[in-house]
């Protein structure tokens, strides 16, 4: 019996879009795509409206007391707290995690727009001496005003907090753009956008079939801030889409972070660390651990330890509470993938583990790939080329740390890398050396709010999260004031 499909519209200026007179984006459970939901696809005269009511909505919006604006972040949040499990199952249709991994979202957006609003009281500037008398020289902090928000469709509900809280905190006010495969769940946040009370045309939220109707979100003159989480090529592609305008840009790229393991690691915490990396959320993270470099001292030793450690992950149904991977959100991707994969064995490297879809009734329609490990693979083999953003680990072995730097550094992105080793003086050249955002020295992957998240090189540009990524909201403007008679 084929389930109901429920269809989701988009909110503009505090109203629903007629969804009868517009076409519709179909969204796919990755878990046996099948349709279970509709968006409405927005116009090229929709994404101006929403632009035009979010330009309106910005001039009394950045005059409120900035906890005025916080108390409005924090009714959203509580309404996400009592809603916590439907937004949860939601992301598990939409996105393929599994249900707890969801959860975890969940909490995560909560936290990040809580942060945004305890944010707002926080807003500093800054009171420098004159060089006359009777004068004052002060510099304050102001929103840009209308900000896109482009997101991913790894995290669909998190990367809305993520870009809600600190926008709307600053000052500024906000148009959503979901990813189209992922559009229902930014659809359902509106939902409490509206209850909460926030001002007609504050959050806007638009998707779109076309790349016409969304590319006039970007290279329109009333948009002022880009925030984007995406590829290079999409970052590339906003960089050139800002030129005329001069569009302030939050980009948050690709990355192809190396997990760096030396000789005087502990292997077993080095092991564990490495698969939760990896494999967290099928693979699909911009941070995950995307190739092990590992010193040939103790390479065999943990790459048989690794092995033995992947095999435990199981992979199915995603609300099942066993079962710790998904599916991957989107078709294309792991056909990419897969066929990295054989690129790379005949190239040479191991296929040890995975590899091809899992066997059984379950996963005969889905997006669905084996936990894999490939092994003998060289620096420049398909594998280690491209993000690639699944659950294929390639394992390279290495004479030792600098080496493993020398490559990591040759890359022309630079978003995030780990490192295990006991030696200090290893830390401190990593952390002196490595060309990239974030760096993970004996610590598996995670994302603390009161940190910073950004990319060098083509990985990005500003960033997003903590005391940094609020300031990537905020413009200075410096204020020369004469009160001589």
């Amino acid at each position: 019996m084929q389930q109901d499909i429920k269809h989701y519209r988009c909110y503009i200026n505090g109203e629903w879009l007629d969804s009868a007179i517009r076409e519709k984006i179909e969204v796919e459970d990755p878990a046996n795509n099948t349709v279970f939901a509709t968006v409405t696809a927005c116009t090229t005269e929709d994404v101006q409206y929403a632009l035009e009511t979010s330009e309106k909505a910005g001039f009394e919006w950045k005059l409120l007391p900035a906890q005025s604006r916080a108390n409005y972040i924090y009714a959203i949040a509580d309404r996400l707290k009592l809603e916590r499990e439907h937004f949860a199952k939601l992301l598990v249709h939409e996105q393929g995690k599994t249900y707890m991994e969801a959860l975890g979202e969940v909490d995560d957006t909560i936290r990040y727009m809580t942060y945004g609003a305890e944010a707002a009281r926080r807003i500093q500037g800054a009171v420098f001496p004159s060089d006359n008398a009777n004068e004052r020289l002060t510099i304050y902090k102001v929103p840009y005003g209308v900000t896109v928000a482009l997101c991913a469709f790894n995290y669909p509900l998190a990367l809305i907090g993520r870009k809600l809280g600190p926008a709307l905190a600053t000052g500024n006010t906000i148009i959503l753009k979901p990813h189209e495969l992922t559009p229902t769940t930014a659809s359902e946040f509106c939902r409490l956008v509206a209850e909460a009370g926030l001002p007609k045309g504050v959050v806007n939220m638009v998707s779109a079939k076309s790349v016409e109707v969304a590319s006039l979100l970007v290279e329109s003159p009333i948009t002022k801030l880009i925030s984007l989480t995406g590829s290079t090529n999409a970052g590339r592609a906003m960089y050139r889409a800002a030129a005329n305008n001069i569009t302030g840009l939050i980009l948050e790229l690709g990355g192809k972070a190396p997990f760096i393991v030396c000789a005087d690691a502990d292997v077993d915490k080095a092991v564990e660390a490495a698969v939760i990396s990896r494999y967290a959320n099928c693979g699909q993270v911009c941070i995950c651990n995307e190739m092990v470099m590992v010193d040939e001292k103790i390479a065999d030793e943990f790459t048989d330890k690794l092995v033995q450690r992947v095999k435990q992950i199981k992979t199915g149904n995603p609300f099942d509470s066993t079962i710790n991977m998904g599916p991957n959100v989107s078709t294309k991707g792991l056909e990419r993938v897969d066929q990295l994969v054989k690129d790379n064995i005949a190239e040479g490297a191991e296929l040890v583990l995975g590899g091809k879809r899992p066997q059984g009734a379950e996963f005969e329609r889905g997006n669905w790939y084996e936990p894999t490990v490939l092994t003998n693979v060289k620096n420049g083999d398909a594998t280690t080329k491209h993000e690639l953003f699944a659950p294929v680990l390639p394992i390279m072995k290495v004479s030792g740390f600098e080496e493993a730097m020398a490559y990591s550094n040759a890359r022309e992105e630079g978003l995030s890398a780990y490192l295990y080793s006991n030696d200090y003086r290893t830390h401190q050249k990593a952390i002196d050396q490595l060309e990239v955002g974030t760096i993970f020295i004996n610590k598996h992957i995670v994302g603390y709010i009161q940190g910073y998240h950004s990319g060098h090189k083509t990985s990005g540009t500003g960033g997003e999260d903590g005391v940094y990524g609020i300031e990537d909201h905020l413009q200075k403007r410096t204020i020369y004031l004469d009160y001589s008679e």
